[in-house]
């Protein structure tokens, strides 16, 4: 049975799916042109503000990743869905 989930948890699964777009972007740019300081910078900002996102988002909903990337409180919650890959 999965729980009924609030429109924020769409807006905010929707907001890192596309920073990481971003990152993935910028890391394929930056293979070619290691020396875009401008685009370095750019990375490590949104890598920051991805990990801010992630803690905000796992703070309301859970971890997004079981294996290590995502701390648990006492109580497991990774079974209790629902996860990413299921919305």
């Amino acid at each position: 049975m999965t729980r009924s989930l609030p429109p924020e948890y769409y807006q905010e699964l929707e907001e890192l799916q596309a920073v990481d777009f971003v990152l993935v972007e910028l890391t394929l740019y930056l293979d070619t042109h290691p020396d875009d300081a401008n685009a370095i910078n750019q990375f490590n900002q949104y890598a920051q503000y991805k990990k801010q996102i992630e803690a905000n988002f796992e703070s309301k909903y859970g971890p997004l990743f079981q294996y290590g990337n995502s701390y648990s409180d006492e109580n497991w919650g990774w079974g209790k869905g629902p996860w990413p890959w299921q919305v």
